[in-house]
């Protein structure tokens, strides 16, 4: 899809919904942490536009909530006032997905009409239909008797994102790349591999992040590195299978924590490769860029962790997360073009 003359219009449009979902991970992290991601009990697409606007609406959405298993498990104690704090951060990021569906679905019925949309776009375009889908599966496995959303779910929903921003992030590139000056050479085609694994290695950590955020996982074993003074905690040493390994919060922090240095000696190894100044200056920025993300959210999440997860700094830690992998699908982008 890669060309000299581009768009404008649609590349702003398309920047703007990457915004916007960017947003919605934002108020998502928030809605989770303060635990209102199950206080409206009810998904009405045009209906549930509107908030409740008068104490008899307020009392009977509160008396609904009532019904389900968050509050007869875990929040017996809620009174109306406590829900309509948890409600709000909610019904945000409820706004914000009807929102994200509008800002894409009339803008693209425009280009669409008017034909300024290549097929490899369009098909590109339809793939968005389908978080508003995953959204409600993931609110879904917190109602029936279980009163969390499924980590599952919670990963599966924050991978969505991170896949919608990739794609319109490269779509972007792709349109704005122009010509890209091409360098032959093999070794070339080992950083391209590297920025690859790079790549994975870091979409690989945030979904272990998002195991660590849907298990609640990281209010526990808050220091670093040792885990309360134990490289990994003796008393589950025996005991895990591995149907129970990923359901263990313990476990997933402890991977969580380590693969995260993983990920820098890769982001490092990485930036070392894409010095030489025969490289293009972008591909150059780009790992350098990179190198400085990766080091700031492993300083986040630290800090997260050692704090019991404040929600500024664990939304912050997720907002840089969604910024890192930005900054790796572009140089991966950056590469496939530069290196023949």
């Amino acid at each position: 899809m890669q060309t000299s003359t581009y768009n404008k219009a649609i590349v702003y449009w398309l920047l703007s919904g990457a915004l916007l979902i960017l947003a919605m991970v934002i108020v998502g992290g928030i809605t989770r942490l303060t635990g209102s991601g199950l206080s409206i009990v009810e998904w009405n697409l045009i209906s549930g536009t509107l908030p409740p606007l008068n104490q008899e609406a307020w009392i009977t959405a509160f008396e609904q909530y009532k019904q389900f298993p968050e509050y007869q498990k875990l929040n017996t104690h809620l009174t109306l006032e406590g829900f309509q704090k948890i409600f709000w951060w909610e019904y945000l990021h409820r706004l914000l997905g009807r929102l994200v569906g509008l800002v894409f679905i009339l803008p693209f019925l425009y280009f669409l009409i008017t034909k300024q949309l290549t097929s490899g776009l369009f098909r590109r375009l339809l793939f968005i239909l389908a978080q508003g889908v995953i959204g409600w599966l993931m609110v879904k496995s917190g109602l029936v008797d279980n009163p969390h959303v499924s980590h599952f779910r919670l990963a599966a929903h924050l991978s969505l994102a991170l896949a919608l921003i990739g794609v319109i992030l490269w779509t972007v590139a792709d349109l704005t790349s122009g010509k890209v000056l091409k360098l032959k050479s093999h070794k070339g085609t080992k950083l391209k591999r590297l920025a690859i694994l790079v790549l994975v290695a870091v979409l690989l950590q945030i979904i272990l992040g998002a195991f660590v955020a849907g298990l609640k996982a990281g209010f526990s074993y808050n220091s670093y590195p040792l885990m309360d003074g134990e490289f990994f905690p003796a008393h589950l040493q025996g005991y895990l299978t591995w149907q129970t390994t990923i359901e263990n919060g313990v476990v997933m922090q402890f991977a969580h924590r380590w693969i995260a240095i993983l990920v820098l000696l890769a982001v490092t190894l990485l930036w070392y490769r894409t010095r030489p100044a025969e490289l293009p200056y972008t591909v150059r920025t780009l790992a350098r860029s990179l190198l400085l993300t990766c080091l700031i959210q492993v300083a986040l999440g630290i800090a997260t962790l050692l704090l019991a997860v404040p929600v500024s700094l664990g939304v912050l830690h997720q907002v840089v997360a969604v910024v890192l992998f930005a900054f790796a699908v572009l140089l991966v982008h950056r590469l496939r073009l530069s290196v023949a």
